[in-house]
């Protein structure tokens, strides 16, 4: 089959939502509205890649915005939407490209498998779309003539085109202003299907719309929560590692992987909130190919299969348990690592750190012990049917 890339375009500077943040690095249900986006899009699977455009100088935010998602390196776009996306489409090698908006975080499986199969169907380009349901008028402070809405329709993103056909109508037609790349297929003399939309696309423009976002997250996922528990002893030389972060100590910890306490609790607690197993069964120490490994490969690929699952990662609290080494100097350093691997703002996560008054094996200074609570939001899972 043609190879599908996914083209997000996130340029835009956000200014009728007001604040110092563009809207499509702010956050919902303690994940960015570009991460929802990027998710929506790279769990279906027919997509092959994701790839971002962003502003000049969004670099920052936008790496901060997406955590460790894989997407291909970061797009700079122009100072007018079709530059922005001739940018992109030159850095993508897809036969079909769906360009969509950042600004548009959820993206219903069935809306992209509708505009495939539009393609296929001798069109150049499809996209999704809904029925205008209000009376429609001109005027302003005086209501003026009505306007028959039979005939029109609400267009939404993603939009499905074969690349070369994308590229031959911004050649034509792209100098001309746009909204969308629909337009400029139109305007170029090519056809562009329509398929049922959907109201999970509806763009997120002002305070109101991401009010209504979360509130539409709250009411669709189910809050659960996980406990994870970890445990290392002191063995060899420093330094340690603490989520993600190297701490200079005298000793080290032994394990199989780098012995890192914090991201093993948190991973166990989300594998736990998503009943998904745990830590072992995922990562089997009697596994040779994890002899040393990161830990931060094991908190990712939990995060991972929540987002896969159509979920989002609320809350992390980990309480670090130890005599030694001192947490309070790495404690800011450690959050932000965390925040980074599981691809969250770092609001969302907390790390916290206790001993245990010199008792135990902990109080001794024979180890360090970690224990974590994640909540995540998942879709509720079907009935039984023999319930």
């Amino acid at each position: 089959m043609d190879k599908v890339s996914a083209l997000i375009v996130a340029a835009g500077s956000g200014v009728r939502m007001g604040g110092d943040v563009p809207k499509q690095f702010r956050t919902i249900g303690g994940k960015s509205v570009l991460a929802h986006a990027v998710d929506s899009l790279a769990s279906h699977p027919r997509v092959d890649e994701v790839r971002i455009v962003i502003g000049a100088g969004q670099e920052a935010v936008a790496r901060e915005a997406l955590g460790d998602r894989d997407v291909g390196g970061l797009i700079v776009g122009g100072r007018e939407r079709s530059e922005s996306v001739a940018n992109g489409l030159a850095a993508i090698d897809g036969e079909i490209v769906l360009v969509h908006d950042a600004a548009r975080p959820f993206c219903p499986a069935e809306v992209i498998d509708r505009l495939l199969a539009a393609l296929e169907n001798k069109n150049h380009g499809a996209v999704p779309v809904l029925p205008m349901n209000d009376t429609l008028a001109t005027g302003d402070l005086l209501l003026g003539a009505m306007v028959d809405r039979k005939r029109l329709l609400r267009v939404q993103t993603p939009q499905a085109f074969y690349r070369e056909d994308l590229l031959y109508a911004l050649a034509e037609a792209g100098k001309r202003l746009a909204t969308d790349e629909s337009q400029v297929l139109v305007a170029a003399g090519l056809k562009v299907a329509t398929v049922e939309g959907d109201v999970m696309l509806d763009k997120l423009t002002t305070l109101a719309d991401f009010v209504a976002a979360e509130r539409r997250l709250a009411t669709n996922l189910i809050s659960r929560s996980g406990q994870g528990f970890d445990v290392h002893a002191f063995e060899g030389p420093g330094p340690i590692m603490l989520g993600g972060i190297a701490i200079a100590h005298e000793r080290g910890l032994a394990g199989h992987s780098d012995a890192d306490v914090v991201l093993h609790a948190i991973t166990d607690a989300l594998l736990g909130a998503a009943a998904l197993g745990d830590i072992g069964e995922h990562f089997p120490p009697s596994d040779p190919q994890w002899k040393g490994a990161s830990s931060d490969r094991f908190a990712r690929h939990a995060a991972s299969l929540i987002a896969e699952r159509g979920g989002t990662i609320d809350h992390v609290d980990c309480t670090i348990i130890c005599e030694e080494p001192k947490i309070g100097p790495h404690r800011a350093a450690i959050r932000a690592s965390v925040a980074a691997v599981l691809g969250l703002a770092e609001e969302a996560v907390s790390i916290k750190a206790t001993t245990t008054e010199k008792l135990g094996f902990t109080g001794r200074g024979e180890g360090i012990a970690a224990q974590a609570i994640a909540t995540v939001r998942l879709p509720a899972a079907p009935a039984r049917a023999d319930a």
